[in-house]
């Protein structure tokens, strides 16, 4: 599930930026400005993606829990070990598990030995339906990306990781 969060459309420029750093000495126009257009590119792309998604009936979280299933060879994983690999709580899975549930697109199976445990497998329903999503999902990924050249692609993939790895500057 995504965080609503209200996003800066009219992202200032370096005069306005300037203000700020007459105020508050610790801005630096030059890291500030760049933070705000991968904020801002993050956000559009999330909300592209929804909309790509909400055609077939889904959103991100839903989408990529069949996409976790399929992963996995025998399209069946636990509860928490989706939650773990999607960055959601336990808690948060279960209602994403019940949506794709009630459409038929997962199937939670209990063990017959232990009834404690449970597993849920990409039914025939939730694999249609990615074959429903998915062409035109990559399609559109290639579209998107064509702007960029495959080392400005190499390029954008090594510099989000470096941001990354240095997340904890944030906390």
């Amino acid at each position: 599930m995504r965080l609503i969060m209200l996003q800066l459309k009219n992202l200032p420029d370096a005069n306005i930026l300037e203000k700020f750093v007459a105020r508050y000495p610790d801005a630096e126009v030059a890291s500030v400005l760049p933070f705000l257009n991968i904020l801002r590119a993050g956000s559009d792309l999330s909300d592209a993606l929804d909309a790509l998604l909400g055609k077939h009936g889904l959103l991100q979280g839903r989408w990529w829990v069949l996409i976790l299933l399929m992963r996995e060879d025998d399209l069946t994983s636990t509860p928490s070990d989706l939650a773990e690999k999607a960055g959601v709580s336990r808690a948060t899975m279960t209602g994403l598990i019940d949506g794709l549930e009630r459409d038929g697109l997962v199937q939670r199976l209990t063990d017959t030995s232990d009834r404690r445990k449970l597993t849920i497998k990409l039914t025939s329903a939730g694999q249609a339906k990615l074959d429903e999503v998915m062409p035109g999902y990559y399609r559109k990924v290639r579209q998107l990306m064509s702007v960029l050249t495959q080392q400005q692609r190499d390029d954008v993939v090594s510099s989000l990781k470096l941001l990354t790895a240095n997340i904890a500057a944030l906390d």
